[in-house]
């Protein structure tokens, strides 16, 4: 149903040079863009789903090794669509484990976030899609589920205050290299490029690791995101 988002890039859309080496998307406008054109919500997610996947694939096509989607905030149990919500991503990260193109170009994925609070079933989905994945090396991309970018903060202050409580290291000791190991997202690049949709509005995705980050502002709901507004981003990222 969604195969045509993203076609076939023309040969003027194809970049060579000046890669980021990371970007980080996210995903706002779902349930505004169910009430502007009155459509199921669970068809919305479904189609915003396919656009994770196709955003993903245009980017491993490119050869950016590290991906980041800001999929679902700490704020989205209050949603009133938060069970389908909840089911539609189960399905997706179901479909993943057994997508042929996660596999043949080795994509390990990775969640970024609070996600064993979550429902069961999800949860399974979550450590199915990592355990099928976790020996790849070739790409990567994180998913930010159950994600709150100053609690990322928060907990890594918490984490040090531990060591420091336990005399494992002194105050002194904290410098920005620390924090940095200490943060949920320690173990990546930070990103070069922030992509954000919907609205001209700073967003809380990766807040530490973002200080230096060319940000690119997209009015699109991200139902509505393609394959020529990723290019667009990644364009203006080479002109910087």
């Amino acid at each position: 149903m969604f195969k045509d988002i993203f076609k076939k890039p023309d040969k003027e859309d194809i970049i060579t040079f000046k890669l980021p080496r990371h970007i980080a998307l996210t995903t706002k406008g779902k349930h505004i863009y169910a009430e502007k054109h009155k459509f199921p919500i669970e068809q919305v997610y479904k189609k915003s789903n396919a656009i994770v996947l196709n955003t993903l694939t245009s980017l491993v096509k490119l050869k950016v090794p590290i991906t980041t989607f800001y999929i679902l905030s700490t704020k989205s149990e209050e949603l009133e669509h938060f069970s389908k919500l909840i089911t539609s991503l189960t399905e997706f990260l179901n479909e993943l484990a057994l997508n042929s193109f996660i596999h043949e170009n080795k994509v390990k994925i990775s969640i970024i976030g609070k996600w064993y609070d979550l429902p069961g079933k999800f949860v399974d989905a979550i450590k199915n899609l990592i355990e099928k994945t976790k020996d790849y090396d070739g790409y990567f991309v994180n998913f930010c589920i159950n994600y709150n970018g100053q609690e990322e903060i928060i907990d890594a202050i918490k984490l040090i205050a531990r060591q420091i409580k336990a005399e494992k290291i002194d105050a002194e000791m904290i410098t920005n290299d620390l924090i940095k190991e200490s943060i949920y997202s320690s173990y990546f690049l930070p990103p070069d490029l922030i992509v954000i949709n919907g609205s001209k509005k700073t967003s809380d995705l990766l807040l530490w690791d973002s200080p230096d980050t060319k940000v690119y502002f997209t009015n699109k709901l991200w139902p509505d995101f393609d394959k020529g507004e990723l290019m667009d981003a990644v364009k203006e990222y080479q002109k910087s």
